[in-house]
């Protein structure tokens, strides 16, 4: 058994892995990681494809989602670290080693995640981490080289050096497990979209140090699952956010950053129903109510610390009020 565990949860999708799987393989050396396929219950052909290019498989009984599929496999595995890699990334040569390398020698790292590109367009960035994540103190999240939907031409203007952030993707992100599970993996109500933010603001609490090492690139397709059109995703996104200021806020925050939001998001739903997107504003009110109505649940200990990492002024206001909409254009 390797140090590495790559897994790549997938459901239903074998033309995403016929894609994107060879490349994986192909770079990633088999003495430093094993890569894995954590199946999501899937119908297709999938297991079948992926075994026949030598890949293990483990099999979930039906679709459980990001959240809870990563925590079915991650428990099962013994591995030092976990690389979590979505089914729509195609890797380079040389991308695991700068990964490994640093988590091996900064003990203070919990997770790392490399420079994505995006794909579709690769000489930019990806919406899904770009260049690392990062949160304002109302909950919006935002990139080096991605802020809202501007995605920046990636031309090496944040340098190559390793760099503290807030937030690790999801899409393609190395974390120690054992730092994994015991702070609860990742929320399993959240079922996909922006669970590992939760999960990176509770290891944030906890003292740990999250970087990004630009060093290791990969191109994510991004939005194979659902379309950043899709009301579902509309709903999961605005559901999972509140859930997460609800969750993470110190006590003395969470009362009057969720009423701020609350006009916001009345303010979104409002923005859609201008744009006649009725399916999506209905999105922003049906989150609402089942943000309402889901049990409360907070954090103790070390909120107050991770609060003091959020961006201390407003996303929203530096970018549509200011024109600030690049990274290296924000007031810090």
């Amino acid at each position: 058994m390797n140090k590495v565990a790559v897994v790549i949860l997938s459901w239903n999708a074998r033309a995403l892995l016929e894609q994107y799987l060879p490349s994986v393989v192909e770079h990633t050396p088999s003495d430093l990681a094993d890569i894995i396929l954590a199946d999501n219950g899937s119908a297709d052909a999938s297991i079948d494809y992926a075994r026949s290019l030598g890949i293990e498989v483990l099999e979930l009984p039906e679709n459980y989602g990001f959240a809870r599929g990563y925590n079915e496999v991650i428990k099962l595995l013994e591995h030092e670290y976990v690389l979590l890699l979505n089914n729509d990334v195609r890797v380079t040569s040389g991308w695991l080693e700068p990964l490994l390398d640093f988590m091996e020698n900064h003990p203070e790292a919990v997770s790392i995640q490399p420079k994505i590109r995006w794909d579709r367009q690769p000489d930019r960035y990806e919406y899904a981490g770009a260049e690392g994540g990062y949160l304002d103190w109302l909950g919006y999240p935002f990139c080096r080289g991605r802020i809202f939907n501007t995605l920046e031409l990636s031309k090496g203007q944040y340098g190559s050096a390793p760099k503290k952030v807030f937030w690790t993707s999801g899409a393609a992100m190395l974390v120690r497990r054992q730092c994994y599970v015991s702070e609860g993996g990742l929320d399993e109500r959240f079922f996909a979209h922006q669970e590992e933010i939760d999960l990176c603001w509770r290891w944030n609490s906890a003292g740990y140090q999250l970087y990004v090492v630009p060093q290791s690139e990969v191109y994510h397709y991004g939005g194979a699952s659902l379309s950043a059109e899709n009301p579902r995703k509309t709903f999961l996104n605005f559901r999972n956010n509140l859930l997460m200021l609800r969750k993470n806020l110190p006590d003395s925050k969470r009362n009057w950053v969720l009423s701020i939001r609350f006009f916001l998001d009345l303010l979104a739903a409002t923005a859609f129903l201008f744009q006649k997107k009725t399916k999506e504003a209905e999105a922003v009110i049906k989150a609402w109510s089942a943000f309402a109505k889901t049990p409360k649940s907070t954090r103790k200990g070390g909120r107050d610390r991770a609060y003091k990492e959020l961006y201390s002024h407003s996303i929203l206001v530096r970018y549509h009020l200011f024109g600030e909409k690049t990274f290296d254009k924000l007031k810090l």
